[in-house]
């Protein structure tokens, strides 16, 4: 199946129209590529997990086009959480609710709970309107990927993992390139279950007041597993300094003849070329801009071959924790 374009409305009408029959359309938002299908439409849903191999108690989020669409599915959204919708929808953050009785099952993983986002991207949100238009009140979509990988930015990352048998919009590079920030306001006040673009201190001063902490009952939410995001080659996640002094060993081990793994690096900071160094790629200064291009990088060193990849830790600030947090997970694996 050739892409989809979202620049085409016909392209769009067709991905809406296959969501609509009960297919999985992979699409463009401003966080990653979703793998989507229709919300409501259990079989549908039940192909994401099988497809992606995710086990079917870990629940999705689900994309909707409107406020109203997403009280379908959770109609007893609090008064926090209707605050934050109003400021930050459409954008990259989801909001855990109370999920109606009957709706969404398979979609929220059996919980009692539902995750709900409206995307920014515009490909994204003409296709949930068209695929409204239909029929389709809400469409569930992890990102499109195999369960705990790398996830996709790119049209081409998600043809990658799929195949061109699977039916993409392509929206171009996605310019958030983290996933969405998940907050539980099944609970008051909100819980932070998951970094993204928007950190808890801006979600703070929106709600004009502090988060709550995790309790026993928090939900399960996607990409909160210790081990996530993981390439195939392994990460080793080092503060600047331990880096530095490994490779510092790595050019010692060189120059005394021995056979040495061949790693490539990923930092903030500049070192001496190594010959066990087949690549550098230098981190940006830049939390937003890290974010952006993460998993492009992951993907492209992942696909030399070599032995490890280094990873200088990136800063301690509230900024960067959606990219601290998703290296960590990918190092766990």
């Amino acid at each position: 199946m050739p892409l989809l374009s979202g620049s085409n409305p016909a392209d769009v009408q067709t991905g809406a129209q296959r969501l609509a029959a009960g297919e999985l359309v992979a699409f463009a938002t401003e966080t990653v590529y979703g793998l989507g299908a229709n919300a409501l439409d259990d079989a549908a849903v039940a192909a994401i997990y099988a497809a992606k191999g995710r086990p079917a108690g870990h629940p999705l989020i689900v994309h909707v086009a409107s406020l109203e669409a997403a009280l379908h599915f959770s109609p007893a959204l609090g008064a926090s959480a209707r605050k934050l919708l109003s400021a930050c929808w459409p954008g990259p953050l989801t909001v855990i609710g109370p999920r109606a009785v009957g709706v969404g099952v398979t979609a929220a993983g059996g919980q009692d709970s539902i995750g709900l986002r409206m995307p920014a991207h515009p490909v994204a949100l003409a296709l949930l309107r068209q695929a409204a238009a239909l029929g389709v009140k809400g469409v569930a979509a992890p990102s499109a990927n195999r369960f705990g990988r790398v996830s996709p930015t790119t049209a081409a990352h998600v043809q990658q993992e799929f195949g061109s048998s699977l039916t993409v919009l392509d929206g171009g590079a996605c310019t958030v390139g983290i996933e969405s920030t998940i907050l539980d306001c099944t609970c008051d006040p909100p819980v932070l279950l998951r970094p993204g673009q928007l950190g808890s201190a801006a979600l703070e001063q929106l709600l004009g007041h502090s988060l709550g902490q995790r309790g026993l009952h928090t939900p399960r939410a996607p990409g909160s597993l210790k081990s996530h995001y993981a390439p195939r080659t392994p990460v080793r996640l080092m503060q600047a300094a331990d880096l530095a002094a490994a490779l510092a060993g790595l050019a010692g081990l060189e120059q005394s003849g021995q056979v040495v793994e061949r790693v490539a690096v990923y930092s903030r900071h500049a070192f001496t070329a190594q010959e066990a160094v087949l690549a550098w790629r230098q981190m940006p200064e830049s939390a937003a801009d890290a974010a952006r291009e993460l998993f492009s990088v992951l993907r492209d060193l992942d696909d030399l071959a070599v032995d490890t990849i280094w990873v200088e830790q990136p800063p301690a600030s509230a900024d960067w924790d959606g990219v601290r947090d998703r290296l960590q997970r990918a190092a766990t694996a």
